[in-house]
């Protein structure tokens, strides 16, 4: 027996006409060098439609790459509904990669026009004569920057609000809720990014766990701050969410330093910010004298939070931070921090903080379970048991792009392997150990680097650590800390190694530790063990 439901397709014009129609009162704010705009949702969607007309315009194919050079603002959020609701595919190209990736990924997904930001003008122009399918280039004024005169052979260069003003609204219809409506690139850490195709479909299903109680969970009450940028990974999902939900929009613009996010938190009373832990990392101390009383929650991802930064925020601001976890193939929230009111009722204020350095249970619509990287097993929800987490649902990518690299990425049995070890204990909580990559096998034992590295920032005088094995002649691989003081303070390896005794394995304590100016970051913020590995390639570890 079939139900007799409507096949009704589940795409982003509907998101879109919701915030239109319900919200056009609520209001979009973007931080730029010549001060705060706001625009309402009713002008930002009659912006949007006549976008859509702009894109007719240009002659971008019915499913052209419409790809992005912007940071979070009302214009990039424009450009994010009308390329999709005009069966066009947005492609925000991370502004981070190096050079010759993003002339890669332009290439590779053959972005027909790339609209840009005024102040990130200098940075593309160089890479446009690479560009080889790139036929238009629109500047997108955010008060900053300069345009150089002229663009290579071959692209026209047009000017964002000329465009609008001459364009006409378009109506908005998107049938198959199967097609493309944007793609993101992995970051690269090695070898070429690799391309995610995220449908309609899967982006709906994605800002509805996203909105879920057990997601990141805004609601038209809120007033939210995206700091992941938009050309990453979907901004978590905030920007369609958002808009889903008709909460408003607070974006940063390009000034993402710890003092203007504090003072944007603070006169904006913003209710819900996301971001990755080194932002929250460098904005704790900023917020010393602010009224941020206006904070509800601060959803963090990216990499592991540490659970002294994530007090230290309960203990200056009353809220604590939480995390979540995901990646650009799983759109990308895939589990969210929240603590269930049975465990609440039962946990003092430690238990309640050590079970918030997990990544929290699986989102409504994934599924996950972790397996023995050597045997395939699949292992029991014990908290005990580590091994690889894979993830499967309606918004996990099955494949990547054009790509041949696409089956080691994925089991038999269509779970992607997400490259992550971790523990899942029987309450679904997810604990993540560390990367396949990143984990030490000392004489047999596996150590977690990330565990390791948590627990020496929490040393008072350390501001970041990270952990990377080196050979060892006996123990096959044993750790090496790189540890960033605070400024102003001091610290040497026997204050780091007594300091972690009793709080972790005595077989885990590093075997050295070196203090360095900075840890090298990736594209999207996180430490970067490979930089960190090539540069300690030839370092010798202590044998005594």
């Amino acid at each position: 027996m079939q139900g007799l439901m409507q096949d009704y397709p589940l795409t982003l014009p509907h998101l879109f006409s919701r915030a239109e129609r319900l919200f056009f009162d609520k209001v979009v704010v973007t931080v730029t060098a010549a001060g705060k705009e706001t625009v309402t949702y009713g002008d930002w969607a009659e912006r949007t439609r006549r976008l859509g007309g702009v894109l007719d315009d240009l002659g971008i194919s019915a499913d052209g790459r419409v790809a992005t050079f912007a940071w979070n603002t009302a214009r990039h959020l424009e450009l994010y509904f009308a390329a999709p609701c005009t069966n066009r595919v947005l492609h925000p190209l991370n502004i981070r990669l190096f050079p010759e990736q993003l002339v890669y990924v332009a290439n590779h997904a053959e972005d027909e026009v790339v609209f840009v930001d005024r102040s990130l003008a200098k940075l593309l122009w160089p890479l446009l004569e690479k560009f080889d399918t790139v036929r238009h280039v629109v500047v997108m004024d955010d008060g900053a920057g300069e345009v150089p005169d002229e663009a290579p052979a071959g692209k026209e260069v047009h000017d964002y609000e000329e465009l609008l003003a001459a364009a006409s609204p378009v109506e908005f219809d998107v049938r198959d809720e199967n097609q493309a409506a944007s793609m993101c690139y992995t970051s690269g850490t090695t070898g070429n990014p690799k391309g995610v195709v995220y449908s309609h479909r899967s982006t709906f299903l994605h800002t509805m766990g996203v909105l879920c109680a057990g997601g990141l969970s805004p609601t038209e009450t809120d007033r939210v701050l995206p700091v992941v940028p938009m050309f990453h990974a979907n901004a978590w999902g905030l920007a369609h969410a958002a808009v889903a939900c008709g909460a408003d929009l607070i974006m940063p613009g390009p000034d993402l330093s710890p003092k203007g996010l504090a003072a944007l938190i603070e006169s904006e009373r913003v209710t819900l910010a996301a971001g990755v832990p080194t932002i929250w990392m460098g904005v704790l101390p900023e917020l010393e004298g602010r009224d941020v009383s206006s904070l509800r929650a601060i959803p963090c991802g990216g990499s592991a939070v540490p659970k002294a930064l994530s007090e230290a925020y309960r203990e200056k601001i009353g809220l604590p931070i939480t995390q979540a976890w995901g990646m650009t193939e799983t759109s990308p929230v895939a589990s969210s921090g929240h603590i269930k009111s049975t465990l609440a009722a039962e946990l003092d204020d430690e238990g309640k903080a050590e079970l918030r350095t997990t990544v929290g249970q699986p989102l409504l619509g994934v599924d996950a379970r972790i397996v023995a990287v050597d045997t395939g097993e699949e292992l029991p929800w014990d908290g005990e048991a580590s091994g690889e987490l894979q993830v499967r649902g309606p918004w996990i990518a099955s494949s990547y792009y054009n790509d041949p690299r696409a089956p080691e990425s994925f089991t038999e049995d269509g779970w992607l392997r997400t490259g992550d070890v971790a523990s899942i204990d029987r309450h679904g909580y997810i604990r993540l150990r560390d990367r396949t990559k990143d984990v030490i096998k000392s004489g047999g034992e596996w150590i977690s680097s990330v565990e390791l590295e948590n627990e020496i920032m929490a040393h008072p005088a350390v501001a970041e650590a990270a952990v990377i094995g080196l050979p060892h002649p006996k123990w096959g691989e044993r750790p090496l800390a790189c540890v960033v003081l605070r400024e102003g303070q001091q610290a040497t390896k026997e204050d780091i190694v007594s300091f972690l005794q009793g709080r972790v394995a005595k077989w885990w304590l590093p075997d050295d530790v070196v203090f360095i100016d900075s840890i090298p970051k990736t594209s999207v913020g996180k430490f970067s063990k490979k930089d960190l590995r090539d540069r300690f390639a030839d370092y010798t570890l202590p044998t005594a």
